[in-house]
């Protein structure tokens, strides 16, 4: 028994001491090194050979891909596309409610239920199929996906406009909402793309990009409308545009969704893994060369990725993040328009565009210039511990501005003017919050496989947040400030509560390192071998 396992411990020596071949069945499948670093355990082992010579050669091939440059031009042919979402989405909300009484013959009273309902309706689908576009994206590939959802939600706005009924209105929204799956697979890719070191920058641009679609969704839908009244020079007398007032606004909508498709179709490289193993073997079959990655076909449940190590936690602080989010974007502005007596700041529709347009550049700010170097500075969890620290007293301005104003006396209104803009400014940082979580998110991704459809299954339950936290928080506003309870600050104290749970939440998030390096032993020790398997062993 001595000598057997003298000699199983020198057959070991020999065996690490004995250069291997170049590429095995461990070599890190996709190419991008923050996901494949983060996820080798769902990777096959067949050989189990792990020779030091092959853990010097992965190394050095991790930490050449973690200095590889950011691919600009693929970012921003998906931000093109993910421009195209909110467009699609925002775009009908100036005329929406006069659309809805003219096809519906409703009276006034009733336009608000039926102009809500289709506004809705496009999240709602899209939650219902959020799962389904991940999961299709992790299958056959992202680019033909991402394609496809393009296609289609190009197509049900441009007919959106041509609706003489309510009906055919929810239709078309339904419709689009089922075709919009692109913000998954542009997430998914952005990450397939991108590194360690540029993830970053490149989730900082995509935001940035959905912030754009943002404001010109509105602005070309409302431009558009109704062209025969707001430009009779050139459209009136035209049939067309009398009988279907706002087919302009959704055909305008079509063109750019038309060429942004047409973009993609020709400029986006595929990024699924398997997809580039695949064709990476390919050329190294023509070429005589070796291939540098190996197809998997390792596949997760939506239960085991749920319950794999992190992912659960993200999850939750991901929402617990969104609903922060949605809640405030819900009070503010009815916060700025309130009378100061009931609780708000009285401010008038001009000084609300003005705090809005500042609150966005503010935003912009912080995400194109700070994140960036912040987040290779201390982690992306160092910016969601700072993000959570600074949230409470971020919310706790507003009533500190609103007692300004109570009180009445010039000096506290100069005071108010002076520290209002600085505060908000300040304050609009804890938005990289939503760009450092979606990182978290990447680095806990068990497996680029399943990358899609963790992705999904996040924004799937987004969707949820966001059908009725906007309402929810709205009306409790609007309850605090006609029964002034606490002054009318009732409701900030609520979120304030909320954002403590951020505070605590970020104190626990995992170490995306020690998972991958956890992630990685299991490969060297030949326990990859299946996702069941290795799930287990988590």
């Amino acid at each position: 028994m001595a000598h057997n396992r003298m000699a199983s411990s020198s057959s070991a020596q020999d065996a690490h001491q004995t250069p291997g071949p170049e590429i095995n069945e461990a070599t890190p499948l996709l190419t991008s090194p923050d996901i494949s670093k983060a996820s080798t355990l769902y990777q096959s082992n067949d050989s189990g050979a792990d020779t030091r010579a092959d853990g010097e050669r992965n190394e050095d091939r991790d930490t050449s891909e973690e200095d590889r440059p950011l691919p600009m031009a693929q970012i921003l042919f998906l931000c093109c596309a993910r421009l195209l979402e909110p467009i699609a989405f925002f775009s009908i909300f100036p005329y929406v409610n006069k659309m809805c009484e003219l096809n519906g013959s409703l009276e006034v009273a009733d336009v608000g239920f039926y102009s809500g309902l289709i506004e809705s309706l496009f999240s709602l689908t899209q939650m219902c199929v959020m799962i389904f576009w991940g999961k299709a994206a992790d299958r056959f590939g992202r680019k033909p996906v991402l394609i496809l959802s393009m296609v289609g939600v190009t197509t049900s706005m441009s007919m959106f406009g041509l609706a003489t009924t309510i009906w055919q209105m929810i239709l078309f929204r339904c419709v689009a909402g089922v075709f919009a799956g692109t913000v998954v697979t542009i997430r998914t890719m952005i990450s397939e793309h991108s590194t360690v070191k540029t993830q970053a920058r490149a989730f900082s641009i995509f935001a940035f990009s959905g912030n754009l679609g943002i404001l010109f969704g509105p602005l070309i839908g409302g431009v558009l409308a109704n062209p025969a009244e707001q430009y009779p020079s050139i459209f009136k007398g035209i049939p067309f545009f009398e009988r279907y007032p706002y087919a302009l606004s959704s055909f305008g909508v079509g063109a750019i969704g038309l060429v942004f498709t047409i973009i993609c179709a020709f400029g986006i490289e595929e990024t699924l893994p398997s997809k580039v193993a695949a064709r990476n073997i390919g050329d190294a079959v023509e070429t005589g060369s070796s291939p540098t990655t190996k197809p998997s076909n390792d596949k997760m449940s939506t239960w085991d990725l749920i319950k794999a190590p992190g992912v659960g936690l993200v999850l939750y602080t991901y929402q617990h993040i969104m609903l922060l989010a949605f809640a405030y974007t819900a009070i503010i502005p009815v916060f700025w328009y309130t009378p100061v007596e009931l609780g708000g700041l009285g401010l008038t529709p001009l000084q609300i565009s003005l705090f809005m347009g500042f609150n966005g550049l503010a935003q912009a700010v912080w995400l194109l210039f700070v994140f960036p170097p912040l987040q290779g500075r201390v982690g992306t969890n160092g910016v969601l511990r700072a993000c959570a620290t600074a949230y409470p007293f971020f919310l706790a301005t507003p009533p500190i501005l609103n007692l300004l104003l109570r009180n009445g006396s010039h000096a506290f209104t100069v005071i108010f003017w002076i520290t209002a803009p600085i505060l908000l400014g300040v304050g609009c940082g804890v938005a990289m919050s939503f760009t450092a979580i979606q990182l978290a998110l990447n680095d806990v991704s068990p497996s680029p496989q399943v990358l899609g459809t963790l992705n999904a299954l996040c924004l799937a339950l987004t969707s949820g947040v966001r059908a009725f936290s906007p309402a929810l928080f709205a009306s409790l506003f609007a309850i605090g400030a006609r029964t002034q309870w606490l002054w009318g600050y009732a409701i900030w104290v609520l979120i304030i509560v909320i954002a403590f749970g951020f505070t605590v939440l970020s104190r626990q998030m995992p170490d995306y390192d020690e998972l991958r390096r956890k992630r990685e032993r299991r490969v060297a020790n030949g326990n990859g071998n299946g996702t069941n398997g290795t799930m287990r062993g988590a």
